[in-house]
């Protein structure tokens, strides 16, 4: 393997872990010696240092980590200061609120309410912090259960879940009504 792939290896590594790795690890991974990962990482940090990069390798008792370097820590300060704007959109707020009245319930629950793909939906709310993993369900695959978090109660003022809204049982009976009466018009088509 030439050596510009195994250095995009190596940073892809590097940057996804966001911590260290065990150079033994990395040297596996690529397919050589610890010895030879270790020279293509230090010519890495060569190059970084070369070019002027934002980032840049350290090595931390045998293992590497990709970190930003201190001279770039003023912007990221200027970047981290200014707010988080996210929009709940529709789909967001449906699939927030059955994660709320649903919960721990998987993705699979989910978009079996909600009748389509929920992946993006259920991982926008985790970016968020309105939504987290609590867990695995005791079923084959394990799959992972979602729950609300405290910035999801902050964020819609309530101190418990015991505070959502509930939905008047006649109600409940007429959206199922109308439901039918919906599937029934399709199916006549």
């Amino acid at each position: 393997m030439e050596i510009e792939k195994l250095q995009g290896i190596i940073e892809a590594i590097l940057f996804t872990m966001g911590e260290s790795v065990e150079l033994s690890k990395i040297a596996a991974v690529i397919g050589h010696d610890d010895n030879t990962a270790r020279k293509i990482i230090y010519n890495m940090m060569d190059k970084y240092e070369r070019e002027d990069r934002g980032v840049r390798i350290i090595e931390l008792d045998n293992s590497f980590q990709m970190c930003t370097k201190r001279e770039m820590y003023e912007y990221l300060i200027q970047i981290a200061r200014q707010p988080k704007k996210y929009v709940l959109t529709d789909v967001l707020l449906e699939t927030l609120s059955i994660v709320a009245y649903k919960q721990p319930v998987t993705k699979l629950e989910i978009e079996k309410i909600r009748g389509v793909k929920s992946d993006h939906a259920v991982n926008k709310l985790v970016e968020y912090g309105l939504a987290e993993e609590v867990g695995r369900m005791d079923a084959p695959g394990r799959p992972l259960l979602f729950g609300t978090t405290e910035e999801f109660l902050r964020r819609f003022s309530i101190q418990s879940l015991d505070e959502l809204p509930t939905i008047n049982p006649e109600q409940v009976e007429h959206f199922k009504e109308e439901a039918e009466d919906e599937i029934q018009l399709k199916l006549d088509v």
